[in-house]
C-alpha cells in the first residue's frame, strides 16, 4: 500500500457517530477519494436500534458486493467504532485492512452514566443510550481486545462547556482520552480537537491517511 495505483483496489467504509449522519464524514470521504481510495460513506439510524442490531444490519449492508480481492478499511467516529468492534468480535472479515477510530468511547462514556436516570436522554438517543455507560456489564465492556489492526485518535480540546468541566482531563468534551484506549490497539494519538467535529479537521484527516497507508500515525511530538 505505497501508491495511488494500489489504493485503487482498496475501499474505505466510513461510519458516523450517534445522532449524526453520513454528511458529517463527507469531508473526510473526499480526502480519501482524492488519494485513490474507493469509499462507502454509510448513513444509518443510530438512534433506532441497540448496538447489536445496528452492527449486524449496518456493516453487513456496507460489505455487500465488495469482492474478496479488495482490501476493506474502516474509518469510524464515536459510536461507529463500537459497531465495528461488535461486528468483528464474532464475524471476521478476511480481507480486512486497517481501522481508524476517531473519539471512540471504547471504555464507556461517563456522560452516559450521568444521564441514565433521565427519560429525555433515552427518548432522544434511543436504545443505544442505555448501552454506552462504563458499567462492567455494559455491552462495550464485553467486546474484548482488538484482534485487528487499529489506530485510535483521541481529542483533548473541549468546547462542550456543559460536560467537559466535569469529565476527567484530558477529554474532547464528550469522551475522555482514557476511554478511547483499547487493548490490542496498534497506535494511539492525541490531537487538540473536540469530539463533534474532529473528523473535519485537516490534522485528523492527515493522520487518518497516514495510518491507512503505513499502519501508524505521524506523532510529531503529539502525545498525552
Amino acid at each position: 500500500m505505497t501508491d495511488i495505483e494500489s489504493e485503487q483496489n482498496q475501499i474505505v467504509i466510513l461510519l458516523h457517530g450517534l445522532a449524526r449522519s453520513a454528511r458529517s464524514m463527507r469531508k473526510l470521504e473526499k480526502a480519501l477519494q482524492q488519494v485513490g481510495y474507493q469509499t462507502r460513506n454509510i448513513d444509518y439510524p443510530s438512534r433506532k436500534f441497540p448496538i447489536a442490531n445496528l452492527s449486524q444490519q449496518v456493516i453487513s449492508e456496507a460489505l455487500r458486493g465488495i469482492p474478496p480481492s479488495m482490501t476493506i478499511h474502516f474509518v469510524t467516529h464515536s459510536l461507529g467504532s463500537i459497531l465495528v468492534r461488535h461486528y468483528l468480535a464474532s464475524q471476521p472479515i478476511h480481507n480486512l485492512g486497517r481501522v481508524v477510530m476517531l473519539g471512540p468511547p471504547n471504555q464507556g462514556s461517563q456522560i452516559a452514566d450521568w444521564l441514565q436516570p433521565y427519560t429525555l436522554y433515552h427518548r432522544f438517543f434511543g436504545p443505544v443510550a442505555a448501552q454506552l455507560g462504563t458499567d462492567p456489564q455494559s455491552p462495550l465492556k464485553q467486546l474484548g481486545s482488538a484482534k485487528f489492526e487499529v489506530g485510535i485518535i483521541a481529542g483533548y480540546r473541549a468546547v462542550n462547556l456543559l460536560c467537559a468541566p466535569f469529565l476527567p482531563k484530558p477529554n474532547d468534551g464528550q469522551v475522555t482520552v482514557a476511554s478511547t484506549r483499547l487493548e490490542g490497539m496498534h497506535d494511539h494519538l492525541c490531537l487538540p480537537v473536540s469530539h463533534a467535529f474532529m473528523m473535519n479537521r485537516p490534522m485528523v484527516i492527515r493522520q487518518v491517511l497516514c495510518f491507512l497507508k503505513q499502519g501508524h500515525f505521524d506523532h510529531n511530538g503529539n502525545h498525552c
